[in-house]
């Protein structure tokens, strides 16, 4: 058979216990994302998108919400009188931002701690 003659495979859609299945599997492997998409055939976007597709879904394990509290000041995030922003994450890691803030350099910090 000639390759103009070959017909591309066609996959269905994977139900959501199969998506399910495959994070979990994903984030217990410790593998690159790359070696565990070549060893089960997916491609890396469609791996990304079922994992963010899993972190939006309520209670699902890997989510990246946590609860916010507000503070009226006077309170443990009320560092000082400058401070406009203060986030407090439960590892004891803090980030305080003031008055009039360099948005892009916040985004940049983040992008890196994201990585981390």
């Amino acid at each position: 058979m000639d390759e103009q003659a070959q017909v591309a495979e066609v996959r269905r859609r994977r139900s959501r216990a199969e998506v399910q299945q495959l994070v979990a599997g994903f984030e217990a492997s410790g593998l690159p994302r790359v070696e565990f998409c070549r060893r089960h055939g997916l491609s890396l976007s469609t791996l990304v998108r079922y994992r963010k597709r899993s972190a939006q879904a309520d209670g699902a394990p890997g989510s990246r919400w946590l609860a916010v509290e507000e503070s009226s000041g006077g309170g443990p995030l009320a560092t000082g009188a400058s401070t406009a922003l203060a986030l407090a994450l439960p590892d004891g890691r803090r980030i305080e931002v003031g008055q009039g803030f360099d948005a892009p350099t916040l985004v940049r910090l983040l992008n890196v701690l994201e990585r981390i």
